[in-house]
């Protein structure tokens, strides 16, 4: 089965029975949890988890599953809180009405919730094929979603005045990526520690390449706002770095992430896994842009 689709099928069959099909609940709240995860963008968390757990050989599929989707809910979940007017008030998101536009602000505060919790109850439905992988599962990401260094965390220092800059990217975007190599590992049945460094230098390409597309693009290339980090004075790499300056780091730490992939059976696709991130990543510099 193509990676793409076994995690659509995995992220659909969550949601369904996050909205209880088989049970009376709110159409609104049912709906806009559809809402907020489709289409998805890249899947780019829980395809570098599916990809490590391939890598460690994938012995239990549901279980690999349950991490993946897990791990795009809460991320899903952390887009919905991130976009309503009390933190970015944006309008756009995936090229669409941002949940609490689309449904209201009340209904979007539930959204994030309720796919917090199914992100929790799809790992703990995986505990009936085996119960010590998912309470391993279950304590990554809460590691990765709460205090004090999760996603929470980081959307936390944002309130701060003043802001440690490492501490605020690890958390706020780092979180997942080492989440999701983590817990693809995990999932596997291997030791998750040895994946750490390789989630953590993903998730720091990620941060840089993401304030590098949020500097260069326009809102209908982004399909959400662009130049966010400067309308709400975030520190960023490309006002540290300028933009060549933040390409190079950027390049350096995915040669970085490649050189720290662990031995493992399924090795050689990995690092390839990680090459074709990099090359979606690493933004195309408009010529203006030079500094």
């Amino acid at each position: 089965m193509p990676l793409n689709h076994r995690i659509e099928q995995a992220i659909t069959a969550a949601i369904a029975t996050a909205q209880g099909a088989d049970r009376a609940a709110p159409p609104k709240l049912a709906s806009a949890l559809d809402y907020a995860v489709t289409p998805g963008g890249a899947r780019i968390r829980p395809t570098i988890c599916l990809s490590v757990a391939m890598a460690c050989g994938d012995d239990k599929p549901a279980i690999s599953d349950a991490a993946a989707t897990a791990i795009e809910l809460i991320h899903c979940a952390s887009l919905v809180h991130d976009d309503m007017p009390c933190f970015d008030n944006a309008a756009t998101r995936r090229g669409k009405p941002t949940v609490h536009l689309a449904y209201s602000e009340p209904l979007a505060l539930l959204t994030g919730d309720s796919l917090i919790i199914a992100a929790f109850d799809v790992l703990a439905r995986a505990a009936d094929t085996d119960p010590a992988r998912a309470i391993k599962l279950i304590r990554i990401l809460a590691e990765s979603t709460g205090m004090p260094g999760g996603i929470c965390a980081g959307q936390g220092w944002e309130s701060e005045d003043k802001i440690d800059l490492s501490a605020y990217h690890k958390a706020k975007t780092g979180a997942l990526f080492t989440a999701a190599t983590r817990m693809g590992a995990a999932a596997a049945g291997e030791e998750h520690d040895a994946w750490t460094e390789l989630g953590a230098r993903i998730g720091e390409a990620f941060q840089v390449a993401d304030d590098l597309r949020d500097a260069l693009y326009d809102e209908e290339t982004l399909g959400k706002p662009a130049m966010q980090d400067e309308i709400n004075g975030r520190p960023n790499a490309v006002s540290e770095l300028g933009v060549r300056g933040a390409i190079r780091r950027l390049e350096d730490i995915l040669s970085g992430a490649i050189a720290s992939i662990p031995s493992c059976p399924g090795e050689a696709a990995l690092c390839e896994m990680v090459r074709k991130t990099a090359e979606r990543l690493t933004p195309v510099v408009p010529a203006r842009q030079t500094v």
